[in-house]
């Protein structure tokens, strides 16, 4: 392949992470060309071995390098609780909180009707079955709330209410440190809403 082809395809293949344009592209490609070839084959490796090795546990769905994730092993987690997320990152984000020390079930996505993406698409029998294992006992919904992540956690509840699991939904509210008078109205309404007593 000719030397501008190979700088093409390395463009247009950095093009594909979220959020980067051809500007930001063609810097991360000139770069690692023109400053950092070690990094770029260190790159190159890395991003080959995740492809092969990282799949997903065949417990709670998150990426792993084994049949089952650490945190599915870890016999200090709570296994009475189960927190469902949209995403490994959603997951990855909960954990450096240090708040939670439950398991997790991630569902890879959101309900997207206009998507074609269904129950049976985000595997959602499977979550359930998971969760009536008979050492659940709580289901925190985290998923996003967007219109899509909402529809799904409000599917989710009602499927999950039936099997007798008790269902709860992540707190949104005004976040530490901020002023009212700058907070979106919407982000207001929803913290008078989800007031709690002190």
């Amino acid at each position: 392949m000719p030397q501008a082809h190979a700088l093409e395809a390395l463009i247009e293949a950095l093009r594909r992470l979220p959020g980067v344009g051809v500007k930001s592209a063609s810097r991360m490609a000139f770069h690692l060309l023109q400053h950092d070839r070690d990094g770029a084959v260190l790159l190159a490796q890395s991003l080959t071995r995740a492809v092969e090795h990282v799949g997903h546990c065949q417990r709670c769905h998150t990426f792993s390098e084994g049949e089952i994730c650490d945190t599915c092993l870890d016999p200090s987690r709570d296994a009475s609780r189960l927190c469902v997320v949209e995403t490994p990152a959603d997951q990855s984000a909960l954990e450096r909180t240090l708040s939670y020390h439950g398991l997790y079930f991630v569902i890879m996505g959101h309900l997207s009707p206009l998507s074609g993406i269904g129950p049976r698409e985000l595997e959602l029998q499977r979550l359930i079955e998971r969760a009536s294992d008979g050492m659940v006992q709580e289901v925190i919904l985290a998923t996003n709330f967007t219109a899509e992540g909402e529809t799904t956690a409000h599917v989710l509840g009602q499927a999950l209410k039936k099997r007798g699991l008790q269902v709860t939904r992540l707190a949104r509210g005004v976040p530490i440190g901020s002023e009212l008078e700058y907070v979106d109205l919407g982000t207001i309404a929803h913290a008078m809403a989800d007031r709690r007593q002190t």
